[in-house]
C-alpha cells in the first residue's frame, strides 16, 4: 500500500467530516460561504477520498504481495522472493526498477488498452478463485490451473527490445527474428530462456516426453529442440536481462 495515497484519502475524509460536523453544530445561515463549505464537505472532499482510495488500491493490486495473497499463488511469490532461485520470475523480481511488481509487469497486456484489459482479467481471477480455486490444495492448483492464453513475446520485448543491437547480435535471436515477432516461438519456452515458473510444469512439459507406466518400453525418441536452443535449463543471455 502506498502511504501518501492512504494519508491523502484519510485527510480528505477528515476534512469532509469536520465541515459537516461544523454545519450540524453551528447551523450557520445559508449564505454563499455556507453553500461553498457544504459543496466541499459533501462533494469535493468525498470525491477526493474516493479517487485517492481507488488509486491506492489500484497500485496495491500491482504488487507481488497482493498476487501472493491467494494461497494458490503462494509458491510463485516464494520463488520470486528466493534470492537463490534462478527462474526467470525470480531474476526479474530482483530488478530494482519494478521487482516488487514483477507479476504485474510480466503478465500485463501491453496493448493500447492494456491497463483496462489487465484489470478486467484480474477481476476474472478473483471470481474464479472464490468460485473454484479457493479449496484447491497446492498440488491440485498446479494440476488444474493454467495460464489463460499463450504468453505473448511482446510482454518480453516491451523491455527487451528486438531493435536493440545487443539483442540482435545474438545469433539465435537473429535467426528466429520473424518467428519471435509473430510469437510462433516463445521467449519463455524450453530450449530458449525456459519457462518463468518451471516448478509448476509437468515433467513432459519440460522434457517433451510423456511418463509411461513402470516396466513398459518407451521409444528412444529425443524431441527436436527449438532452433537456437541452449542446453536444458540454460538461458541465452541477451546482455540486458534483469
Amino acid at each position: 500500500m502506498h502511504p501518501a495515497m492512504v494519508i491523502g484519502a484519510l485527510l480528505c475524509a477528515v476534512i469532509a467530516a469536520c465541515i459537516l460536523l461544523w454545519y450540524l453544530v453551528r447551523r450557520p445561515p445559508m449564505n454563499w460561504g455556507t453553500r461553498f463549505a457544504l459543496l466541499a464537505g459533501l462533494g469535493i472532499f468525498p470525491l477526493g477520498t474516493s479517487m485517492l482510495g481507488n488509486v491506492a488500491n489500484y497500485m496495491h493490486t500491482q504488487e507481488r504481495a497482493f498476487c501472493g495473497s491467494c494461497h494458490v499463488m503462494g509458491p510463485y511469490q516464494e520463488d520470486s522472493e528466493n534470492p537463490a532461485s534462478m527462474t526467470l520470475a525470480s531474476r526479474h523480481a530482483r530488478n530494482d526498477v519494478f521487482g516488487h511488481e514483477n507479476c504485474y509487469h510480466c503478465h500485463e497486456d501491453y496493448g493500447m488498452f492494456g491497463l483496462v484489459y489487465t484489470k478486467i482479467g484480474g477481476l476474472g481471477h478473483v471470481w474464479y478463485y472464490y468460485t473454484e480455486y479457493h479449496d484447491y490444495t497446492l498440488e491440485e492448483a498446479k494440476e488444474k490451473i493454467h495460464i489463460k492464453a499463450p504468453f505473448p513475446n511482446r510482454n518480453c520485448t516491451s523491455c527487451h527490445s528486438m531493435k536493440n543491437p545487443g539483442w540482435r547480435s545474438k545469433r539465435d535471436h537473429a535467426s528466429m527474428l520473424s518467428e519471435l515477432e509473430a510469437s510462433t516461438v516463445s521467449c519463455a519456452s524450453q530450449g530458449c530462456h525456459g519457462p518463468a515458473h518451471p516448478f509448476s510444469k509437468k515433467p513432459e512439459e519440460l522434457t517433451g516426453k510423456k511418463p509411461v507406466p513402470h516396466g513398459t518400453e518407451q521409444p528412444s525418441v529425443v524431441p527436436t529442440p527449438d532452433a537456437g536452443a541452449t542446453p536444458e535449463g540454460g538461458s541465452t543471455p541477451d546482455g540486458g536481462h534483469p
